[in-house]
């Protein structure tokens, strides 16, 4: 625990990684998995996303980078049409997010106006890593990134086919230029 804290608080906070050109795609795509949604019972299956960009972001609600819920809040009332936002609550990075779903959701909606699609808290790391977690983070199954969370507020760009394209890491802003060409504005 410790030194999954230690190594999150010295991470780059910038740190990127792209698909390299050509590079084969892996054995699934985000298509391939289904979600419990944040609030209420309902199953969400990610293949309704088929067509469009989307953002994966681990989020928390008692870390330093709480404040993007309100960029990317932003972002998904500006280009929402185009490039879906989707936040994942963890607990893996410092215990920043120890609330039960009801929490976090009442959270979210309050202080920032979270209208993005929010699920179930997971783990994004560890022994228990998510399925999904585990494909955005393992280069075997996603056919080129290994890079997994190092912090909260870690993104995911995934293409139009499901498949992952990018990494960011926390400190990257939707604003950024890099991210803003990674999901075609």
């Amino acid at each position: 625990m410790l030194t999954t804290l230690l190594s999150g608080i010295f991470a780059d906070k910038k740190e990127k990684a792209m698909r390299p050109d050509e590079q084969a795609t892996g054995t699934k795509s985000l298509h391939d998995f289904k979600m419990k949604a944040l609030v209420g019972d309902e199953t969400i299956d990610l293949s309704q996303y088929k067509g469009k960009k989307v953002v994966l972001i681990n989020v928390a609600s008692k870390c330093g980078f709480t404040p993007q819920y309100a960029d990317w809040q932003a972002f998904h009332e500006q280009y929402g049409k185009d490039v879906v936002v989707l936040g994942f609550p963890a607990n893996n990075f410092g215990g920043q997010e120890p609330g039960a779903e009801d929490e976090i959701a009442t959270f979210c909606q309050k202080n920032y106006g979270v209208t993005f699609q929010m699920f179930d808290k997971i783990d994004v790391v560890g022994k228990l890593q998510h399925p999904l977690y585990k494909w955005l983070s393992t280069e075997e199954l996603n056919g080129w990134n290994d890079k997994a969370p190092t912090w909260n507020f870690c993104k995911y760009v995934v293409n139009e086919q499901g498949e992952l394209t990018n990494f960011f890491a926390s400190g990257v802003k939707p604003s950024d230029e890099e991210f803003k060409k990674a999901v075609g504005l």
